[in-house]
């Protein structure tokens, strides 16, 4: 039992390691999707009644929650490892099933919503673009302009006809009308890229707060038998 204890522990705190750094690395993820230039920009066009915004906000806080989650249950995990706290430690499997159960739906909604998020960035760059075409708003010519710049992309296939007075407009220097990068396209890779970063993560982290909790589990069922164990056979002579 104590050989097993032993070896629990010492598995326990290179786990608890291991989420801490996932914990930190999911609250920078949702750091750099609510503050980075592509996403700021596209969420400071979308009109209210675009979904992108509610989305923008929400994976923000639910990440920074999720984060804050992981380090804690990381903290007490090593915590309740080293001083072999029965109470710590079953705090610390609450925190790993916590963690646990936000992780599996944030998965779910990636794989059932991905689109989603998606077709509304889509959106909004449609409609600045359709404005601007129609010469309706100088302001969402530089809206336009910014968007071609963050994403190093210039125009897209219309229906419409030539759109090359647009995209001489607000391309950036040095790409010429046929031969920028559709913007439609860029915006998708670019944002499958972060999203296929998101899935890996959220695998890695569910993978590691199962094993957590194996571990915590383990952990306080072998310090309650070692009690027990520990005050056989004594007695108190009166």
């Amino acid at each position: 039992l104590k050989c097993g204890m032993r070896t629990t522990k010492c598995q326990l705190l290179v786990t608890s390691l291991f989420v801490m750094l996932l914990g930190l690395s999911i609250a920078t993820l949702g750091t750099v999707t609510h503050y980075g230039l592509h996403f700021t920009l596209i969420n400071n066009i979308s009109l209210e009644s675009n979904s992108y915004r509610v989305i923008h906000h929400a994976a923000f806080y639910f990440g920074i929650c999720l984060s804050m989650t992981l380090i804690l249950a990381a903290l007490l995990s090593s915590i309740a490892t080293v001083r072999e706290s029965q109470c710590l430690t079953a705090v610390g499997y609450f925190c790993f099933a916590l963690a646990f159960c936000g992780l599996l739906p944030a998965v779910c909604w990636r794989y059932t919503h991905g689109a989603e998020v998606e077709d509304s960035m889509m959106d909004v760059y449609d409609l600045v673009y359709d404005e601007v075409r129609r010469n309706t708003s100088s302001f969402r010519r530089h809206e336009l302009t910014a968007i071609h710049e963050a994403f190093l992309c210039c125009g897209k296939n219309s229906p419409f006809g030539d759109t090359a007075s647009v995209e001489h407009k607000t391309c950036p220097p040095g790409q010429a009308h046929g031969a920028g990068k559709d913007c439609l396209q860029e915006i998708r890779i670019f944002l499958k890229k972060h999203m296929d970063l998101v899935s890996m993560l959220l695998a890695v982290a569910i993978g590691f707060t199962v094993y957590g909790m194996i571990l915590t589990s383990f952990l306080w069922f072998s310090i309650h038998f070692s009690s027990n164990l520990n005050r056989k056979g004594k007695y108190i002579l009166r």
